[in-house]
């Protein structure tokens, strides 16, 4: 059966962080093509005045380590999918603590306080979704990535909390985790990892990344998007308050 089918989000509107591109962009398109208005924030620009563009949506540029600029969005929305996200990779005892902090900021306290923002409306409604993109790394940890497994830990506590707080008045909240994905992010990764360790890209993923993934292929942005659509329709309202892995089989280890 199409997923078309079981999700019609015409008069929803939607909320997407780092919806310039990669899963941001990928979510942004699927709902908007359900019929939401769909907002994509991102601090780029220009990618976020693209996509906007393509599906007909709203671009708000925004950095989201700017705490005091997210508390001045005053949102409203009946889908919010807190996606945006950063990596820096490091041993602890070289890591920058500048930058352990921003990255929290922006994937924690960040979602925090749209959250904070957009239940009220939800509540109201009767009816609201929050999904969080969190990792395989919300449910397992990796060297050298204290901030990123740190801040998708703490993603997957708000989740929970969400969740229970948000069932009595028809609010859902879950995460979706997928292992690597082809995004910008990991592309950098990759590149990254090439580099250091003076082998090709595709060794890279051979031989570091995809090492613990059973099924040995990068997730696709369109995979994710799909689940994230799925978890807004009808068949999805009593799913609230857990993880839906998405890792090649990473966690059945």
């Amino acid at each position: 059966m199409s997923t078309d089918r079981l999700v019609d989000l015409a008069g929803r509107s939607v909320v997407v962080t780092g919806g310039a591109s990669g899963i941001g962009a990928a979510c942004a398109t699927r709902l908007a093509e359900s019929g939401a208005d769909v907002v994509v924030i991102d601090l780029d620009g220009p990618g976020a005045n693209r996509v906007a563009d393509q599906i007909g949506g709203r671009a708000q540029v925004l950095d989201l380590s700017d705490l005091a600029s997210v508390d001045a969005l005053d949102l409203r929305c009946d889908i919010l999918i807190n996606n945006a996200g950063l990596q820096h990779i490091n041993p602890i005892e070289d890591f920058s603590p500048e930058r352990f902090s921003l990255m929290l900021r922006v994937m924690v306290e960040a979602p925090f306080r749209l959250v904070h923002q957009t239940l009220p409306h939800m509540y109201a409604a009767g009816w609201g979704r929050i999904i969080n993109i969190s990792s395989v790394h919300g449910l397992r940890a990796s060297p050298f990535k204290a901030a990123y497994v740190t801040a998708k830990h703490g993603l997957e506590g708000l989740s929970k909390v969400i969740a229970l707080e948000g069932a009595p008045h028809g609010v859902t909240s879950n995460c979706i985790n997928p292992s690597y994905v082809r995004t910008p992010l990991v592309e950098k990764q990759v590149a990254a990892q090439a580099t250091a360790h003076g082998i090709e890209p595709d060794e890279v993923l051979e031989q570091i990344m995809l090492a613990p993934v059973a099924i040995k292929q990068l997730v696709e942005p369109k995979q994710v998007a799909e689940l994230a659509a799925y978890l807004c329709s009808p068949y999805a309202d009593m799913m609230t308050g857990t993880s839906f892995v998405m890792d090649g089989g990473w966690t059945a280890r």
